[in-house]
């Protein structure tokens, strides 16, 4: 029997008659209320200005727990710790009087700890995704931004974030509710309010490409970011907002980042326009023609020879100043490589910023030394374009083929053959010897026979077999547990070869997706296969070009040498994106005379200054004129760039055999 006796229900009665009596709401002066130790919240206390404003705005909505002091005459605050802070803020801001009256619930001092935990325990914080929506309420009935923004203490920014969140897809604000998606994910497809486009951003991508930078980069790829990209940064974000360009802003993002363009053909307009003036001062040179092309390459200055360029010699007010330059510079840099020199951070950035400033100098001083032929110069021309940062960078003594033709004697002609190599391996088929060798060889032969005859017919699973031959190999290194003969080698060890390629960007790449895949994928080969006969194609065909790239190699003996050239061309392969020339990656590594070589394609003004430095002040040189410039060794360049010399009797041309071999993927079947 559950039913309570007279007995029973009496004594309930009493406990509650208690308790309530026990407790008293109370009014009582702000200037006799003070914390209590027995609060059991101990931690804690931030955002009491956010608080302050939103009780200044909407009143106090929430009265304090108090118990009596030991004085008799001030009540020490068990639960509501930053309401009173707030409230003492207030007061201290004169926005509240001294005895302000504040709501306070008396409690039994023996219930004082009980209650302050009560409070603190017993309760919930409403899901991130309700004060998105919440917000957005708000604005419907028509609240101004700002307005909200005051009630709670905020800026209208952060009123604005919630309501960008509020207006993502309902499918991915249910999934973020269930833990689906993660708010960093949510905050990078709020950069679009189209639902679909958001929805097709994350669902359609692969698990390990959904990262926040993954999602921002998929909604965004069709856009300029006007942090990043050289031709925003030259003409300016608001020039380009004047004009009637259209911008995209990441409300997430901090300062001037998150700012996308998406009117490309606007954005070159501008920049076009802006280099004009300048492509005309270059012009009055005696230049035979100049061109403007804010986005050149040094990929796309291949097409073009270069004639060869003479330094005069400095006046001597010019050899002076350059004299003068030099000592500062070197007197600065003997300075930063001082160990014994104590200096801070800022201190060291505001010297190397001093360097930079007189290097530029130097080699715009260098720049009026160098001299074309004059006979020459009304053949060739130049190009005005953008470097990396929005600089502007002009390249002078440039031939284009029929120039050039007229100018020497023999065409260049270099062609290459591929060098296509076949890698095999034998396979065996093992069976119960319950019947002779020779017997289970040929009857294995004809199930063999069948079984390619019957995945050839269901593409799927051939596409799972091949991937789940290279998945155990490359993801999870193991060598058994695939009844296809197939055998993957990661070449994962290019550190051997140069030591820093562990943290190239490439690398970092690729090993965070490896990751990412083996900690998705089970080890064991029966449950792999599963796994994966259930993804979808495009998941699969994602993990088939991972498991695949691991195997490529392209390690070559001699410059000349091109391994994997086709592969190369089929993925349209460009070392402007995965390489930055530097002292340490290249320069150090070089002679002097081929640093110098190097220097006289990306900045030919400064290879007399450079020549008569030792070899580490040359690298270091070399770097900083090389940065932006676009230049790659000759071995990661699709061809030579030729250099025409039109002062000699028989011009100078270099011929270089276009060699290429067959990629070489470390897969064999």
């Amino acid at each position: 029997m559950n039913t309570a006796t007279l007995h029973e229900t009496t004594a309930i009665a009493l406990a509650v008659a208690a308790v309530a009596a026990a407790q008293e709401l109370l009014l009582i002066p702000l200037s006799k209320l003070r914390p209590s130790s027995r609060n059991v919240r101990k931690n804690g206390g931030t955002s009491i200005p956010e608080l302050a404003a939103s009780i200044a705005r909407v009143g106090l909505l929430q009265n304090l727990n108090v118990v009596l002091g030991a004085d008799g005459e001030h009540y020490e605050v068990v639960a509501g710790r930053r309401r009173l802070a707030a409230l003492k803020l207030l007061v201290k801001r004169r926005k509240l009087a001294k005895d302000f009256e504040v709501p306070c619930l008396l409690v039994a001092d023996a219930a004082a700890r009980t209650v302050s935990l009560t409070e603190n325990v017993q309760r919930e914080a409403m899901h991130p995704a309700d004060q998105f929506e919440a917000f957005a309420d708000l604005v419907a009935e028509g609240r101004p931004i700002e307005d909200i923004a005051a009630d709670f203490g905020v800026t209208p920014l952060v009123v604005q974030r919630r309501l960008k969140l509020a207006n993502v897809s309902p499918r991915l604000l249910a999934d973020y509710r269930a833990d689906a998606v993660t708010l960093e994910q949510l905050m990078a497809l709020a950069i679009t309010d189209d639902h679909a486009a958001q929805e097709a951003a994350f669902y359609e991508s692969p698990q390990w490409q959904r990262s926040p930078e993954a999602l921002r980069d998929h909604l965004t790829h069709e856009e300029i970011d006007a942090g990043r990209d050289a031709l925003a940064k030259f003409v300016g974000v608001q020039v380009y907002e004047q004009a009637g360009g259209a911008v995209r802003r990441d409300l997430f993002a901090d300062g001037q980042n998150g700012i996308f363009l998406t009117d490309s053909a606007l954005l070159e307009s501008l920049a076009k326009d802006r280099l004009v003036p300048m492509a005309e001062q270059v012009q009055a040179e005696g230049w035979g023609w100049v061109d403007v092309a804010p986005r050149a390459t040094y990929a796309d200055l291949h097409q073009f020879q270069r004639m060869r360029s003479k330094r005069r010699e400095p006046s001597k007010a010019e050899a002076k100043r350059i004299a003068k330059l030099e000592a500062q510079q070197s007197k600065l840099q003997d300075r930063l490589d001082d160990e014994n020199e104590d200096m801070t951070d800022e201190q060291a950035q505001t010297m190397q910023d001093e360097m930079d400033g007189l290097g530029n100098e130097l080699e715009a001083l260098e720049r009026t030394l160098v001299v074309f032929p004059p006979r020459a110069m009304a053949t060739a021309g130049a190009v005005v374009s953008l470097d990396h940062m929005g600089g502007v960078i002009v390249h002078r003594g440039l031939l284009r083929e029929e120039q050039a033709k007229a100018l020497r004697e023999n065409e260049r002609d270099g062609h290459g053959a591929d060098d296509d190599t076949e890698r095999n391996s034998e396979a065996a088929a093992e069976g119960k010897l319950t019947i002779s060798e020779k017997l289970v060889k040929r009857l294995s032969a004809h199930r063999t026979a069948a079984l390619q005859a019957e995945v050839a017919r269901h593409p799927h699973v051939a596409l799972v077999a091949v991937v789940h031959g290279l998945a155990l190999r490359v993801i999870h290194d193991t060598h058994y547990g695939s009844p296809i003969n197939i055998t993957a080698n990661p070449q994962d060890r290019l550190e051997l070869f140069a030591p820093d390629v562990a943290e190239a960007p490439a690398a970092v790449g690729m090993r965070q997706v490896r990751e990412a895949w083996a900690a998705r994928l089970p080890q064991d080969s029966d449950e792999l296969f599963a796994e994966l006969l259930a993804m979808p194609q495009q998941e699969l065909l994602s993990l088939l070009a991972v498991c695949v790239g691991f195997t490529v190699t392209a390690i070559a003996s001699r410059e000349d040498e091109a391994p994997a050239a086709a592969l190369a061309r089929a993925v349209g392969l460009d070392m402007h994106a995965w390489w930055t020339p530097t002292a340490a990656g290249y320069f150090d590594h070089v002679s002097k005379a081929k640093a110098l070589e190097g220097v006289r394609d990306f900045a030919p003004g400064e290879v007399d200054r450079l020549g008569k430095l030792k070899k580490a002040q040359i690298a270091s040189e070399a770097e900083r004129l090389a940065a932006g410039s676009g230049w790659l060794p000759a071995m990661f360049r699709a061809q030579e760039v030729t250099t025409v010399d039109v002062e000699s009797a028989e011009p100078c041309v270099e011929g270089q055999a276009d060699d290429e071999t067959q990629e070489d993927a470390h897969v064999t079947a």
